[in-house]
């Protein structure tokens, strides 16, 4: 089977002719037993996609996929994984048949693809979820594990304390000997959950090509990262509009394509040559509900690679990486603060967390300024923030210029 090809055919014919244990990732999202023609027309062209999700009963609809699972799975390397993609009117069934296929011991996770839709179509519950089932070949499948950052809800200076658990169960903070707080080592953020908030396409969305079901490629980039490494082959027996081979092209990945669908095909063989992505500006702002840090601090704390801490009046950020196993604090001198005030708060804040180090970054000259820059910690660095630096210039640049003319 060459690699990276799309195919027009039939997947169950395509696989019976593939070798064993050949492929890294299998993503299948086939027909969800929606019991309707799936169509959409695309918004430049105006070409109508569309297929059948019709079924004369379920038992039908699951022996169909049945061949199709038992062939994946003999394609699959002993490292491989698949996920199946599906919905709440057959998840439950597709369930119980992948566990009979690969194994109830290789199931992995039922992934919850959640995001907002608004619809006032039908009474009842407002449908917000797909599901994603997670199934290895074996016990000895690749998984790459992925960081995500804190919640806004999360006390990040709080969970760089090392937890035990005492006589009860219950978790709490491990002290030393003298008393003393044991700090935990360098935190990369929260492994990744089976929750996965992830926008679904906006009808605007410059990757929207007009096929019904198209998924958002970086929902299949995750995927693919979690489980595969670059020249890995992923494969996509049901690929529609090709979202998945677009996603591991960008990441590098080999790549197989099948679709009964002609249109289909040559949809994805042009966005191959095109791989146009919309990133997601939910993604990149996150939740702001639990913020009290206000944009410009947020781009400070970025600029110099500091993870946010929401919820402290002394310390603003933690600098990602630690120094001699120690964390280093961050402050952003704010509006109403003196100098004075700010590095008291900081100094105070970062006793308690075993600083070895502390930023402050002043963003302000305060009309007298009083504090006492002898009496500053071997351990703090104040420094100015970049339109304090900016304003310092040109105020002595316009000296010179006045100095000069009044000389002459």
């Amino acid at each position: 089977m060459l690699e990276n090809t799309l195919i027009f055919d039939d997947s169950l014919s395509v696989m019976k002719k593939m070798d064993n244990n050949k492929i890294d990732l299998i993503y299948l999202d086939p027909p969800f037993y929606t019991q309707d023609i799936q169509k959409l027309v695309s918004r430049e062209s105006e070409e109508e996609y569309s297929f059948s999700d019709k079924w004369n009963c379920m038992k039908d609809y699951l022996n169909y996929m049945k061949i199709r699972l038992y062939e994946c799975k003999r394609i699959l390397k002993d490292t491989g994984n698949m996920f199946v993609h599906c919905d709440r009117n057959a998840s439950h069934y597709l369930k119980v048949l992948l566990d009979e296929i690969f194994g109830i011991e290789n199931f992995q996770s039922e992934i919850v693809w959640c995001y907002k839709r608004w619809s006032n179509s039908k009474k009842g519950l407002l449908n917000n979820h797909q599901i994603i089932l997670f199934y290895s070949k074996s016990s000895n499948f690749k998984f790459n594990k992925i960081f995500t950052e804190y919640s806004e809800t999360t006390n990040i200076d709080q969970i760089l304390q090392e937890r035990i658990r005492d006589e009860k169960g219950k978790s709490v903070y491990k002290y030393d000997e003298n008393g003393e707080a044991v700090l935990g080592k360098s935190k990369k953020g929260v492994p990744l959950s089976d929750v996965w908030d992830i926008p679904y396409l906006n009808p605007k969305a410059k990757e929207r090509v007009g096929y019904p079901t198209q998924k958002p490629i970086i929902l299949l980039e995750r995927i693919i990262k979690l489980v595969t490494d670059e020249n890995d082959i992923v494969f996509d027996p049901f690929m529609g509009s090709g979202t998945t081979l677009v996603a591991a092209k960008m990441l590098n990945r080999r790549y197989i394509g099948i679709d009964i669908s002609e249109k289909a095909v040559k949809l994805a063989e042009m966005r191959l040559n095109s791989l146009i992505k919309t990133d997601s500006y939910l993604l990149k702002k996150g939740k702001s509900a639990y913020r009290n840090l206000s944009e410009n601090q947020m781009n400070i704390l970025k600029s110099i690679n500091a993870t946010p801490v929401q919820r402290n009046s002394g310390i603003d950020g933690f600098l990602t990486e630690f120094i001699d196993d120690r964390p280093v604090s961050v402050k952003i001198q704010k509006d109403n603060e003196t100098l004075d005030e700010a590095v008291s708060k900081l100094c105070k804040s970062s006793k308690t967390k075993k600083c070895i180090y502390m930023i402050l970054i002043r963003t302000h000259l305060d009309f007298i300024d009083t504090y006492e820059y002898s009496n500053c910690p071997n351990n703090l660095f104040i420094i100015d923030a970049y339109d304090l630096v900016i304003k310092d210039i040109l105020k002595e640049q316009k000296e010179k210029r006045e100095s000069c003319t009044m000389a002459i």
